[in-house]
C-alpha cells in the first residue's frame, strides 16, 4: 500500500488532562479492542475492493489476449479462474456487508467482523494471485495494474489483526456458544 504512509509515534512521560480523557481511565485497552471489529469490516471492505480490482484486470486482459490464435478467455482453464474469482470475491462481500449491517444494527460484531476480514483478505491474495497467472509474465510488470493489486493483497492479512488472530477470534467466540 505504497498510498498508505505508516510511521511510529511514541509518547514518553506524557500526562493526560482528565478533561482530555478519551473514555474511561484504565479501559483504554478495551476500548481499543471494540474499535478493531469496525476496522476489521473496513479492512474486508477494502480487501473486497482489490480482489474486484484484480479480478476486473484479469477478466478485461483475458479477452485482449491471444495466444495459439485465439482469446486466452476462451480456454477453460482461464474460465475456471474467473469463476472461482468471481464467486469468492461475492462471498466475501457478503460476509462484509453482513458485519457492517450488523454494526449499524448496534449488534456484536466480533466474530462476524473477524469472518469478514479473515476471508474477504485471503480471497484478495488468491484472486490477486490469479489474476497475476492470467496475466502470465506480464503480471508482474507495472505496465498492468494486477501487479500492484498483487502487492496491496498481503497487507490485507496483515493490517488489524493476521489471519491467525482473526482465526483465534472467531474459535473463542464458537466456544463460547456464539454459533
Amino acid at each position: 500500500m505504497r498510498c498508505s504512509p505508516t510511521g511510529e509515534v511514541l509518547f514518553s512521560d506524557c500526562r493526560v488532562p482528565d478533561a482530555q480523557l478519551c473514555g474511561k481511565q484504565g479501559e483504554g485497552f478495551i476500548d481499543s479492542l471494540r474499535i478493531l471489529d469496525g476496522g476489521r469490516i473496513s479492512i474486508a471492505a477494502l480487501s473486497v475492493g482489490v480482489a474486484q480490482g484484480a479480478y476486473e484486470a484479469a477478466l478485461k486482459y483475458s479477452k485482449q489476449r491471444k495466444q495459439f490464435g485465439r482469446f486466452i478467455s476462451e480456454f477453460q482453464a482461464i474460465q475456471h479462474k474467473l469463476a472461482d474469482m468471481a464467486t469468492e470475491i461475492d462471498a466475501a462481500r457478503l460476509l462484509t456487508h453482513r458485519a457492517a449491517w450488523m454494526k449499524d444494527q448496534g449488534k456484536s460484531v466480533n466474530k462476524e467482523s473477524a469472518m469478514a476480514k479473515l476471508y474477504a483478505s485471503e480471497v484478495a491474495v488468491r484472486v490477486a494471485n490469479e489474476a497475476v497467472q492470467v496475466h502470465g509474465g506480464y503480471g508482474f510488470t507495472k505496465d498492468y495494474p494486477v501487479e500492484k493489486f498483487y502487492r496491496d493483497a498481503k497487507l490485507c492479512t496483515i493490517g488489524e489483526g493476521t489471519s491467525e488472530i482473526q482465526r483465534l477470534v472467531i474459535a473463542r467466540q464458537l466456544l463460547k456458544g456464539g454459533c
